[in-house]
Parts: C-alpha cells; sequence; structure tokens
C-alpha cells in the first residue's frame, strides 16, 4: 500500500464555534480514533489531498506532535454550499487488532466472453472486507480470464486470504453481457437457419 504522509497539529478546542474557527484559518478539523484515545486535529487541504482525492485505499502517516499514527481515511464531510472538504475521520491500524476497510477491486486478464463480442461490466468496484492491518491490501486482483458471455463473478469468486468479505456471497461483481451488436447477428443466424 502507498504511504501518505500528513503533517497535523494537535487541537484543544472542540465544538461547532472551535471547528468553524479551525475553517476560517484555512485548516480541516479531524479525528483519529481506533487506538488507546481519540486524537483531535488540524490539517491543511493540501496535505489532505493525496489521500482524498485518489481512487485508491491508501495508508496515511499522520505526524501530530512528535508521534506518527499509521491510520486509514474512515468518513469525510463536506461543506453543503462550498463542497470543501469540512471534516476527517481516520481509524489508526493497530497491529493485531482487526479493521474494517473498503478495499477496490482491479480486474485483472482478458475474460473469454469479452474476446467471443461480449461487454464486460463492473458491478461493483470495492468490497468491504474485515481483516488484521497486516493483511491489507491497496486492492484486490479478480481474475476474469474465465468469465463467459451470460455469466456472473460473484462476491464467493473473490479470493483474499486472511480477510472476510462482508458482503451477500451472492451479489453480482461483474458480468460479461451480450452486446446490441451479438443479439443481432445471432437473430439473423437464427432467420438464415429457418429458410
Amino acid at each position: 500500500m502507498k504511504i501518505i504522509p500528513i503533517e497535523g497539529q494537535l487541537r484543544s478546542e472542540f465544538g461547532k464555534k472551535a471547528s468553524r474557527q479551525i475553517r476560517s484559518e484555512g485548516k480541516v478539523p479531524g479525528v483519529i480514533y481506533g487506538g488507546k484515545e481519540n486524537i483531535h486535529f488540524t490539517a491543511t487541504p493540501k496535505e489532505l489531498k493525496p489521500i482524498i482525492y485518489t481512487p485508491e485505499f491508501n495508508e496515511a502517516q499522520i505526524k501530530i506532535g512528535g508521534k506518527t499514527y499509521t491510520c486509514i481515511l474512515k468518513d469525510l464531510q463536506y461543506d453543503k454550499l462550498t463542497d470543501e472538504v469540512s471534516h476527517v475521520d481516520f481509524l489508526e491500524l493497530v497491529p493485531g487488532k482487526p479493521v474494517n476497510a473498503n478495499v477496490p477491486l482491479k480486474f485483472v486478464g482478458q475474460s473469454k466472453g469479452v474476446k467471443a463480442g461480449g461487454r464486460f461490466e463492473v458491478k461493483v468496484s470495492a468490497v468491504n472486507i474485515r481483516t488484521n492491518p497486516e493483511n491489507l491490501r491497496a486492492q484486490i486482483e479478480v481474475d476474469i480470464t474465465d468469465l463467459e458471455i451470460g455469466k456472473n463473478l460473484r462476491m464467493e469468486d473473490i479470493k483474499y486470504d486472511g480477510a472476510e468479505i462482508l458482503h451477500n456471497k451472492r451479489i453480482p461483481v461483474a458480468a460479461v453481457v451480450i452486446t446490441r451488436a451479438l443479439k443481432q447477428e445471432a437473430t439473423e443466424t437464427a432467420k438464415a437457419a429457418k429458410k
């Protein structure tokens, strides 16, 4: 996993008034939870940008007052008017302590169905898992080589050692669907065969 360094400042003032003051100074209030205690801090939008504006699942190393916290981003709140980030929540990764995380899927291979003229459709782009921090990955690779036209790949087909997938096993993740051109071709072939 890619590690994003973030410099934060400890904050002692809490509540709506304090948060408004922090935002007026051009900073974003945040909290780190999941460890021994909750750590309230502030950081600049520039510091937070690499972990927020990316489709990737990354780890954050947040330095606050001489201490470094290894975390994952858990929640974001945006200002309704300006659409700027107004609050961030990070979960501290404690070795051996299970965490829930939303990890992106990466589809690998060339599907048989696509080679035959079908269209590959992604139905789920990330899965919620429960695992220890040492088993966390930036993405989960899913091999689609054997996926044929009209077939689905389901949650139960995803392999991730050391992690529990927190979804119904039957949920479709991806499929290869028949294209309009293929349907038309099949109809014309069937009509020709009847003659």
